[in-house]
């Protein structure tokens, strides 16, 4: 695991909310996530995220401790150029964070948990796993968790979810992989807001 090297204590963050969280942060001094939030921004599959969003909400929670009236983190891009842009009814908040409050993460990793996959130590690990699930007769990695038979496969539903606190391990220390999640944004975080703009 490659740890990053700080030359502050502070790190510049950027993350695109719904335009309304201006209203939050003008009426009530703070932004934070709720299941509201997520239910109207992934509709259909919000259960879905939800579940997922929990299990990290959980994972986070014992590495950098949560205020308590938080439900959910707010996802933050690590660098401008692979932030995701301002729309017309979504605006990208420019924070500057204290790191004793960001909690890093690898968004690679990330996609095996929406997934419902292992997430290996390595090409090794990967390929004795592989093997392993062949053996007890599995098809292939997707077929592990469904949600039809995985109850009775105990041992591999923990053995894939224990797996997932390596998205905290960062090997690979780039933009395009590395991303920063933050409990809530409070006023003096906030360096500029970007707005869309139509070209």
């Amino acid at each position: 695991m490659i740890a990053k090297k700080y030359d502050s204590k502070k790190a510049t963050l950027w993350t695109r909310q719904n335009i309304k969280s201006l209203d939050d942060l003008r009426n009530n001094g703070i932004i934070r996530i709720t299941r509201k939030h997520l239910e109207e921004k992934f509709e259909e599959i919000a259960d879905y995220i939800i579940e997922l969003y929990n299990w990290f909400t959980n994972a986070a929670n014992n590495m950098i401790s949560k205020p308590k009236e938080v439900e959910f983190p707010i996802w933050c891009s690590i660098n401008e150029e692979n932030m995701l842009r301002p729309t017309l009814d979504a605006v990208v908040y420019v924070l500057e964070v204290d790191e004793s409050e960001i909690i890093y993460f690898d968004g690679m990793k990330w996609d095996y948990v929406l997934n419902h996959l292992y997430i290996p130590r390595d090409a090794r690990d990967e390929e004795e796993y592989r093997k392993n699930i062949k053996k007890k007769g599995f098809k292939d990695i997707f077929s592990v968790m469904d949600e039809r038979t995985i109850h009775f496969y105990p041992e591999e539903r923990k053995r894939i979810m224990d797996s997932w606190m390596r998205i905290f391990e960062i090997d690979e220390w780039n933009i395009f992989r590395v991303q920063a999640n933050i409990w809530e944004i409070r006023p003096e975080m906030v360096k500029d807001i970007l707005y869309y703009k139509e070209v």
